[in-house]
């Protein structure tokens, strides 16, 4: 089954709600109809807002302390705090630096055929930035970019499916000196 984005939700609520208070003669049956619409507004609200939580935590964003009173407390962490830029994702660069630190940034990922749009979304923002592709779903690229890759990861969702690893050596390094003018 596939997975329902928040609007897509409110949206079924909306439709079988008011299908079934219109269907529906006896006032008090219609009136009980729209209170339980408004339960499922909120805690579809709700699981929304555990889901961007959870995806935080997950990328080291936040941390999450529990309180003795039952609340529970979101705290932006230091990488959070220096990665807390805003991003316009169709103009996003990666800066060069002057010196190269001979370091290769590789991009791999294995994004289900479920989320087809994401993975080739994927693809072509790592091709806009400047990576070079080694495979379909490997890519490689000589500067520090964390930051632009952790973005478009969470842009898309698709975190666990994304792996970025630091190389020191690739047996092609020659060739791809060269195609990265370096």
């Amino acid at each position: 089954m596939a997975r329902l984005g928040l609007i897509q939700k409110k949206l079924l609520i909306l439709l079988v709600g008011f299908a079934s208070v219109g269907l529906t003669f006896n006032p008090r049956k219609q009136l009980w109809i729209l209170k339980q619409m408004g339960r499922e507004w909120n805690r579809a609200n709700r699981y929304a807002l555990d889901r961007a939580i959870r995806n935080l935590y997950k990328s080291q964003l936040v941390d999450i302390k529990d309180n003795i009173n039952g609340s529970t407390q979101i705290i932006l962490t230091k990488s959070g705090k220096t990665k807390s830029l805003e991003y316009k994702i169709d103009e996003m660069v990666v800066k060069r630096p002057e010196v190269w630190d001979k370091k290769w940034r590789i991009v791999t990922f294995d994004i289900p055929e479920k989320y087809k749009k994401a993975r080739e979304a994927m693809r072509k923002h790592l091709d806009d930035l400047g990576f070079y592709k080694l495979q379909k779903s490997v890519f490689v690229f000589p500067f520090e970019c964390q930051d632009e890759v952790d973005f478009i990861i969470e842009y898309f969702d698709v975190r666990s499916f994304v792996r970025l690893v630091l190389a020191e050596k690739i047996d092609n390094e020659l060739h791809l000196r060269k195609i990265f003018n370096i």
